[in-house]
């Protein structure tokens, strides 16, 4: 039997892969555990720590000068304060110092920022669980603490208190956002899994929600339904309003209760058959001529159902109504919007100067909602307010800011509800405490199912405003028999 000979096969040497090192960065300095809270006068505070903030250089960066992006994309320091931090290396681009604040970044450029953090407290009130199973926990959010790590704020946040309360390997998973200053149900999940499918419902449009919001003025009995479009009007700042040119946006509004001011005694005896003398100036009543919110007395308590989930749409809604949330800082404040705080303006063009009056906010001013009617403790919230107090760090130089006032830890908006469409699973609070009626006063201290507006949802379509977010073809009998809607259009 033949032999064939096989030739050796020569096989190529596999050349071990060479390592190509990500562009060097600053790293975090320290990540401290357990987290450096300490509570102090109804207030969880951070003591301060050095921090580093490492980022890419995003697609709107690209060719422009350093000192330019820090002095429009960021708002925490001042301009002197970047142009020194870029020139002394406290911010470096690839582990480098840069040669100038002329420096443009490119694409790929890792931007790196160690700064000595000063985090603004927040409420000391812990975060409520309403439900928890083997997925996901469902919070009662306290207001004035914000969802994720933004901005001047990152460990009094709400995932990381979470993760102080429950292990530093933890990871939770939010699946629906809430502002910073609103309360209310959010869900977290306990895994990726669980957290995805919810939040695509959410997203999708398959889950109701109703909010809860205290307003000035006495809100119209029937329901209202405005569908004014929404636009963003400075990323920077996170500000929106009401503009025909915005994006779609629509919410159902329903009164839950009015609460006129309180009648005043006089020597025991109840003065409200005759008015009370009018002991403003000349100055004080053409002032007030130019205010309309002025003659809204009392406030409302109102059922926000939103079909559309736009940025601030039920805040900026409410003001578009001329109702807005009676200590909104922003969009019940005249310093920002003007005298007549924007009601029913969706055409003015001055959105400059809206910015500008924003930017002063928290600086040399309080950031109060100036239509805000308890005139007793108005003083006392101004002394209160967040504010800058001259003072620097000893540390780093950073200006300090005051304790925040109570007023200022969130608004009247608070998230009730969240169902699912098909009715598989709803969730739900209380009334806050600032919903339910005064001392003295009779209201509904719950919102009990015969006026809950939820039913409201599946009956916009018979109403001609289309089937966006809504149940079925043509809406329940008690959605029919709700009452009269005032429909705002856009």
């Amino acid at each position: 039997m033949a032999l064939a000979v096989i030739e050796p096969v020569e096989i190529p040497k596999e050349e071990p892969d060479i390592f190509v090192p990500q562009p060097e960065i600053v790293t975090t300095p320290c990540d401290p555990w357990p987290r450096p809270y300490y509570l102090e006068d109804g207030l969880r505070k951070v003591h301060p720590y050095h921090y580093t903030y490492n980022t890419y250089c995003k697609q709107r960066w690209r060719g422009r000068e350093i000192l330019d992006i820090f002095a429009t994309e960021f708002r925490d320091r001042p301009l002197e304060y970047y142009k020194d931090a870029i020139e002394c290396g406290k911010v470096v681009v690839n582990g480098k110092k840069v040669p100038s604040v002329q420096h443009k970044v490119v694409n790929g450029d890792i931007i790196s920022h160690t700064l000595h953090r000063h985090e603004p407290p927040v409420t000391a009130q812990s975060i409520g669980i309403v439900h928890e199973d083997n997925d996901m926990i469902v919070i009662n959010k306290p207001a004035g603490v914000p969802v994720h790590p933004a901005g001047r704020y990152n460990y009094n946040s709400i995932v990381e208190i979470m993760r102080a309360e429950r292990g530093y390997d933890w990871n939770p998973l939010p699946c629906n956002r809430l502002d910073r200053l609103t309360s209310g149900v959010m869900f977290i999940g306990k895994h990726a899994k669980a957290a995805a499918k919810l939040t695509d419902q959410i997203m999708g449009r398959t889950v109701k929600k109703e909010y809860i919001a205290r307003v000035i003025g006495e809100f119209p009995a029937e329901d209202v339904v405005c569908d004014q479009p929404v636009m963003q009007i400075s990323p920077k700042l996170g500000l929106n309003r009401a503009r025909a040119s915005g994006k779609d946006a629509k919410t159902i509004f329903k009164r839950l209760a009015y609460y006129p001011p309180p009648v005043k005694h006089t020597n025991g005896v109840q003065s409200a058959e005759q008015p009370s003398e009018d002991t403003r100036t000349d100055r004080e009543k053409e002032r007030d001529a130019h205010m309309s919110w002025k003659s809204k007395e009392g406030y409302s308590i109102v059922r926000c159902l939103p079909l559309t989930g736009r940025t601030h749409q039920l805040r900026v809604h409410l003001q578009f109504l001329g109702h807005p949330i009676s200590n909104d800082p922003i969009y019940c404040n005249q310093r920002v919007f003007g005298p007549h705080l924007a009601a029913g303006d969706a055409l003015s063009d001055h959105d400059s100067e809206i910015i500008s009056n924003l930017n002063l906010m928290g600086k040399s001013e309080t950031a109060e909602a100036m239509a805000y009617h308890d005139e007793m403790i108005e003083e006392y919230n101004k002394r209160k307010a967040e504010k800058m107090t001259g003072e620097g760090c000893e540390v780093c130089g950073t200006p300090l800011y005051s304790d925040p006032g109570a007023h200022e830890l969130g608004i009247y908006l608070h998230a009730r509800r969240y169902a699912c469409q098909d009715g598989r699973w709803g969730y739900e609070t209380g009334l806050p405490v600032w919903a339910k009626p005064p001392v003295g006063k009779d209201g509904p201290m719950e919102a009990t199912g015969e006026t809950d507006p939820m039913a409201l949802v599946e009956g916009v379509g018979t109403l001609g405003l289309g089937k966006e977010g809504c149940d079925g073809d043509g809406g329940s009998e008690q959605a029919k028999q709700s009452g009269p809607l005032m429909v705002m259009p856009g």
